[in-house]
Order: C-alpha cells, then structure tokens, then sequence
C-alpha cells in the first residue's frame, strides 16, 4: 500500500517508543472504491489511525492534564482497477505497531481534474467529499451526518459550481455542488466495503459573481442553468434546485 506518512505534531506519553504503523499480515481490512467519472479524478485518501496505548496530552482551561487517544495520520493513493473507472485502496483495520494502532476514519472523493477548462485561472474549490467513520471518535471534520449499518454504498448527484469572487482579490472556484456539505460523513461501524459512485451532471452549470464592494444591497448573483438569476440574498438550497431543473429538462425529453 503506497503511503506519504503526515507530519506529526502531538506529545505522547511514556518512554520513547516506535510510532509507526505495522500492520499484522492477518489484519482485516476495509475495502474503499471510488467510480470516478471522465471529468474528475480520486482525491487522495487521507486515513486516521487511533491508539489508546500512545496517548497524548493536553491540558484544560485550569491547567489539569488530560490524556487522549493519540493518533496516526497517513496518505493513501487509490489506485486504478486496470482500465476501468474504478480506484481502489484496501485499509488494514490493525494499524499493529508498538501503538496497536487502530483504524478510524478515512477522508476520501473527488475533485475537478482540470478546473481549467472554466477557465485558465481557476481552481478547484471544494465538494465531492465523503468521510467514513469506523468507531466513536469524531472525525477531522466533526460527528458523523449519518449511521449506517454494514457496508457503506453511496450513489451521489453532483453539479459544477463556477464562482467568480472580487474581494479580497479576484479568484475563481470551480466546485462540486452535493447534497449537504463539502464533506458528507457517515459512520460506518460494521463496514467492511465502502463503494462510493459520484453522479457528475456537467450540462447543468451553476455561476455565481461576488461582490465587488461591500455595502447594504449588493448580493451574490446566482445564474442557474434555466436562465433565472437571483441575487437577493434569500438563503436557499442551490442543490435541490439544481436537481429541480434538471429533472425538469429530462421530462421533456
């Protein structure tokens, strides 16, 4: 399993000890697949692995010392199933090592392969992110959105998001627009396969243009692919609008 071990910059207990992970060649392991289409690429995989016998310590607000789970994290590369559109990586549940390691959590998704077809200047901004959860800690990003029992199976709609933004300096995104947030996380306790198949839906883009100033009235402008354009700075669900009017356009078909 190709890794990029993270930097670590936590206190642990105890006398000095080897921190690295050491998988046992028994260990079972979590099978994450990820169905990537054309337009897109597999973000690298950043995994969590946790340890109750390295611990690592902090204080609270008075001064008293508490001990935590130390944690582990690395990067893991899916890699591509021979010539289809599938990526795959296969994590060790026993992270093993001086540590016992144990596995945690995995970030993972996907992401614009080349934001520059908006555009030479843009970049990718963000969305298309999963995050599995596989026991009772939260993950970098918070609880878990959901709990799912067994094997985790998503199936996702998602829409290209341009947004052109002035303050501040002049930038432009190029995002993933989903159901919830940029990264949607599920506890998965029993999993032992996550299979992941984003829906991308490139004919149907969503604009927006930012402020150039800001003062009482001005408003992001939205343009959906319909043609309408809102810019009164009414909070709404741009993904379910955007499903709206495509569902819409279907039917007519």
């Amino acid at each position: 399993m190709p890794v990029a071990l993270l930097a670590l910059c936590f206190s642990l207990s105890g006398c000095a000890k080897d921190y690295s992970l050491s998988p046992p060649p028994d260990s079972e392991q979590i099978t994450v697949t990820v169905k990537v289409p054309e337009e897109l690429e597999a973000k690298v995989m950043q995994v969590m692995y946790r340890s109750a016998t390295c611990k690592r310590i902090t204080h609270g607000a008075s001064g008293q010392r508490i001990e935590l789970e130390g944690y582990h994290g690395i990067d893991v590369y899916p890699q591509r199933q021979g010539q289809s559109d599938l990526y795959q990586a296969s994590l060790p549940k026993d992270g093993g090592g001086a540590c016992q390691w144990k596995l945690s959590n995995v970030t993972f998704g996907v992401r614009y392969k080349d934001p520059s077809f908006f555009g030479q200047d843009a970049i990718f901004g963000g969305g298309g992110g999963i995050i599995a959860i596989f026991d009772h800690n939260n993950s970098p990003r918070g609880g878990a959105d959901y709990k799912v029992a067994g094997d985790l199976v998503l199936k996702k709609d998602y829409y290209p998001w341009v947004s052109e933004r002035f303050l501040g300096g002049y930038k432009k995104f190029i995002s993933l627009i989903g159901e919830g947030k940029t990264h949607v996380k599920y506890q998965a306790l029993q999993a032992n396969q996550i299979y992941f198949e984003p829906v991308l839906h490139p004919g149907f883009v969503l604009y927006s243009v930012g402020v150039k100033e800001k003062k009482k009235g001005n408003y992001i402008t939205y343009t959906y692919p319909d043609g309408n354009v809102v810019a009164d700075g009414r909070p709404d669900s741009k993904f379910l609008r955007l499903q709206a009017i495509r569902l819409a356009a279907e039917s007519r078909k």
